[in-house]
């Protein structure tokens, strides 16, 4: 691959460059210290295959730049670099490949080439994205995207949200009414601390041993707890399973 490195800071291009001469496939490594001098190199040949991208710089910032590279006839594919994590949501709604902070790990390097070696290799867009939509968390340093027919039910636990998948759970930031109100159509709110996938739902049943909404709780496929519903969302919680979600 033959990659853009745009950081305003000589160290951080500098190891970036280092760890991709560590890695087993090589690559052609350029580099730019702020948009202006990208923008120079990438419009003209040879073409790049991939972008890291810094976002804070003096100037036009890196969300700036993405913007102008994705309006380029044959746009590379783009993969943030930045030591702030908060802005992972505006990268993504740009279809980055990846979002990776600092400092970076070769191995999150190797996955982030990886992933923009499958975007710009002419993969269909369809394999190499979630389809429908998807839920951003962070974990152990890496911002994914967690397609929302992944998951079971996200519940609010002391400062944080739990989002359940069959595979595992992640912890997430945000607010249960904000994640609700955006997604409406796909979350159910069963409990003022829990929402469910609606298409996870599979039965609504009687628990007498639970102290909430009168003993009822629902099952999702995928799963073998069971979630306590409140009085107050038990009728439209039966009214989604009798209508078939």
């Amino acid at each position: 691959m033959r990659i853009l490195v745009v950081d305003d800071e000589a160290l951080a291009r500098k190891r970036l460059c280092t760890l991709l001469g560590e890695l087993d496939v090589r690559h052609q490594a350029v580099q730019a210290a702020h948009a202006g001098e990208a923008l120079a190199l990438l419009t003209q040949p040879p073409a790049f295959d991939l972008v890291l991208l810094d976002i804070h710089m003096p100037g036009q910032d890196g969300l700036a730049l993405a913007h102008q590279i994705l309006r380029l006839a044959e746009p590379p594919a783009i993969v943030f670099v930045t030591a702030h994590a908060e802005h992972a949501v505006c990268a993504f709604e740009l279809d980055a490949a990846d979002y990776l902070t600092k400092p970076v790990r070769r191995e999150r390097l190797q996955q982030a080439l990886a992933r923009a070696r499958r975007r710009h290799g002419g993969a269909a867009p369809a394999a190499a994205l979630p389809e429908g939509p998807t839920l951003l968390v962070q974990d152990q340093g890496r911002t994914e995207r967690i397609p929302l027919a992944e998951v079971l039910y996200i519940r609010a636990e002391l400062k944080y949200l739990t989002l359940r998948t069959a595979a595992r759970s992640y912890v997430i930031d945000g607010a249960l009414t904000e994640l609700h109100q955006r997604h409406p159509q796909e979350l159910v709110r069963i409990h003022r601390n829990t929402l469910v996938a609606r298409h996870a739902l599979r039965a609504l049943e009687r628990h007498p041993e639970l102290d909430e909404g009168d003993g009822w709780a629902v099952r999702l496929r995928g799963s073998t707890e069971i979630l306590p519903v409140s009085r107050r969302q038990v009728a439209a919680v039966r009214e989604i399973l009798t209508r078939g979600g």
